[in-house]
């Protein structure tokens, strides 16, 4: 190979490493794949698979992921591009599965990781997969059996899907706790927080109507909306009912915020809203339990598996506005309630640190990677 051809092909390595996010490791036996939705750097949203490819690098890894591409087909091409392209870098891979058109990116990405004889993880995500795999078990049952071991980050999730495979292993989400400032809520003031993407299955138009409702007993009473727009209409729903209520004055709408910016706009309030219809183990309630904020959620999906009613949160049916609203009532007045929910949501939270999750994934890869030799 003459000089030009090498510096071609080492600055090509070098574009590579930098898209994909990879960090060269000293055990070269610890190579993995991360399939899933790598967005934060198009859309400021970073999911768990993000994390969890850092505290993999961390931890002595050498990570390649993929995709980063907003539009969903762009997506599954790069998804099949670097599986099969990238095929001599990684040992085993992990691959993110959720439901909907997203499962037959699952598929698509798994039969090729199985022509290339890889040993792959599935990892469930969504609180629709339930309800999904009731319409299509076989297909379901058929992914879940093909690869080498399947973990969800929730036991809700867990107990719906064991029909599918009985092994499945529950390894949680994780935060890194000490990026939350803890402040126990001794005293509480009305000021709510609500963070969630706006989308109608988070239901976000009832937060608004909370807000009304607290602010005829609680004149200050406040609300800060933070997330994305999905697009499908929910963010200019929320908006024009909170005019029609006559509450706009007392809403903050910062958009989407950076990773890091999200404990400071935690802080910002003392009861943290969770109104979502379906759900299964949101890490904005993991990060609103960190910084000690009252929460009031839904008691959907996994929530409950989440959190224990009257212990670390107050937990209502959904769609019902006066029991939410009342909870946030009971909260603001009922000596002694904020205080022991903002303490217990603490400890629970400290089981979530990142320090006791990548061990078990540390592990699992591993075992994954031996499949091979």
């Amino acid at each position: 190979m003459g000089l030009i051809d090498k510096m071609i092909e080492d600055f090509n390595e070098k574009i590579f490493r930098k898209k994909h996010c990879i960090r060269v490791s000293k055990n070269s036996n610890k190579k993995v794949l991360l399939v899933g939705n790598f967005l934060s750097k198009t859309i400021n949203y970073r999911g768990m698979c993000e994390d969890l490819a850092v505290k993999l690098e961390d931890s002595g890894w050498q990570v390649i992921t993929t995709s980063g591409q907003l539009n969903r087909f762009l997506r599954l091409i790069d998804m099949i591009r670097t599986t099969w392209s990238q095929r001599s870098r990684y040992h085993v891979a992990q691959v993110d599965v959720y439901s909907g058109l997203s499962f037959f990116w699952a598929e698509t990405v798994c039969w090729i990781l199985r022509l290339l004889k890889k040993p792959y993880v599935l990892t469930l995500r969504g609180g629709n997969l339930p309800s999904f795999s009731m319409r299509w078990p076989g297909r379901v049952r058929r992914l879940l059996e093909s690869s080498n071991a399947v973990t969800v980050p929730s036991r809700y999730l867990q107990e719906k899907m064991c029909h599918y495979r009985n092994d499945i292993r529950l390894i949680p989400n994780a935060i890194d706790l000490e990026a939350y400032s803890f402040r126990l809520r001794e005293r509480v003031f009305p000021h709510l927080v609500w963070l969630r993407a706006f989308h109608e299955i988070y239901n976000p138009t009832l937060a608004p109507k909370i807000l009304a409702k607290i602010s005829k007993e609680f004149p200050d009473a406040r609300l800060i909306m933070v997330g994305p727009d999905k697009g499908d209409g929910s963010f200019q729903k929320t908006q024009q009912l909170a005019v029609e209520l006559g509450v706009n004055d007392r809403i903050t709408f910062p958009g989407v915020i950076q990773k890091k910016d999200v404990p400071v706009w935690l802080n910002k309030g003392d009861i943290f809203l969770n109104t979502t219809n379906v759900d299964n183990a949101p890490v904005s309630i993991l990060e609103a339990m960190a910084s000690g904020l009252c929460i009031v959620s839904t008691n959907v999906g996994g929530i409950p598996y989440l959190l224990e009613h009257e212990h670390d949160a107050l937990l209502v049916a959904p769609k019902n506005l006066p029991a939410m609203t009342n909870a946030v009532r009971r909260i603001l007045t009922e000596a002694g309630l904020a205080e022991r929910i903002s303490s217990n949501a603490r400890k629970k939270a400290e089981e979530f640190h990142w320090s006791i999750i990548v061990p078990q994934w540390d592990l699992l890869l591993k075992s994954g990677a031996e499949c091979l030799k």
